[in-house]
């Protein structure tokens, strides 16, 4: 019993799985966060093109 329970505490594979996990999780909150950013950085370009080009087409 002992021998199992020691051959357990040295396998470290899913550590290894866990912490490949993290990572892929930390990389898609900063991808979200930064297409999210972009995308209401790139409305509000739009919005002001938008409203500039409404502007100087009126008679």
């Amino acid at each position: 019993m002992k021998t199992i329970f020691a051959r357990l505490l040295k396998d470290e594979s899913g550590a290894t799985a866990i912490e490949y996990g993290l990572i892929a999780a930390l990389i898609s909150v900063a991808l979200i966060t930064g297409a999210t950013s972009l995308g209401t950085s790139l409305n509000s370009q739009f919005q002001n093109l938008s409203t500039f080009l409404s502007v100087d087409a009126a008679p």
